[in-house]
């Protein structure tokens, strides 16, 4: 389903991402580990059309992103970072708005009903400035799968989450899998990421340094691997 090719962001004369090459199959998990700086988060930006490359290109069924963004953007949901909430807008009016340009149908009744599923229904009037960071979090998983996207781009989603909501971000990750999404996740918690896979990638300085199926080896072996590849001096 995605296809990348020959992948390539330059950042003040520096690679962040050099001639990346490798695929997402349809209905699958990627897990994309690896340090700081690897080039992890580069690749979300230019995937989800936030960035463009210096060069090289990403295909979904055989036609770049880049062609028509605004159509591709449509079949995806982002979390990242930034959670890309209007602050001063209430809970309920982000994901009416998000919903209308989505063009969700019934977008006060959908807002609504994922408003209880992200356990914010009693703040949903309240402006998201008041928000904890976890609250706003939660808001934002909202945001991103108001749409159904085809396709789910994570990007240290965790982050800020107490344990009742990253349980439930486990879960919506899962029952997306169930219906056969695609799923791109960061992360740094191997365990987690290993567990969600179906695919594992490790990027280091701006290349895949190793990618395997998770049926093909044990979460200890892959530690192991992972340990070896980001102690060893250069790419793997």
């Amino acid at each position: 389903m995605i296809k990348v090719k020959e992948l390539t962001k330059i950042y003040n004369q520096q690679f962040a991402l050099s001639g990346l090459n490798f695929d997402i199959d349809y209905g699958k998990c990627l897990c994309i580990l690896g340090p700081n700086g690897a080039g992890k988060s580069t690749f979300i930006r230019i995937l989800s059309t936030l960035s463009r490359p210096n060069q090289g290109d990403i295909f979904i069924d055989g036609k770049s992103v880049f062609e028509n963004p605004a159509e591709f953007r449509r079949k995806i949901g982002l979390i990242a970072h930034a959670t890309f909430l209007y602050p001063e807008l209430t809970a309920a009016e982000n994901l009416k708005f998000y919903a209308t340009l989505y063009r969700v149908p019934k977008p006060e009744k959908r807002a609504d009903a994922l408003l209880k599923t992200v356990g914010l229904a009693h703040r949903s009037n309240d402006r998201v400035r008041t928000f904890s960071r976890g609250m706003q979090q939660r808001l934002a998983i909202a945001r991103a799968i108001l749409n159904e996207p085809e396709i789910l781009l994570l990007d240290e989603p965790y982050t800020g989450l107490d344990q009742s909501a990253s349980q439930l971000l486990t879960d919506r990750i899962l029952e997306l899998k169930s219906e056969n999404r695609t799923i791109v996740l960061i992360t740094h918690n191997i365990q987690q990421g290993f567990q969600l896979a179906d695919k594992i990638a490790v990027f280091k300085e701006g290349r895949i340094a190793f990618e395997a199926e998770t049926g093909d080896m044990t979460e200890s072996e892959f530690q192991q691997r992972y340990h070896e590849i980001i102690a060893a001096g250069g790419n793997n």
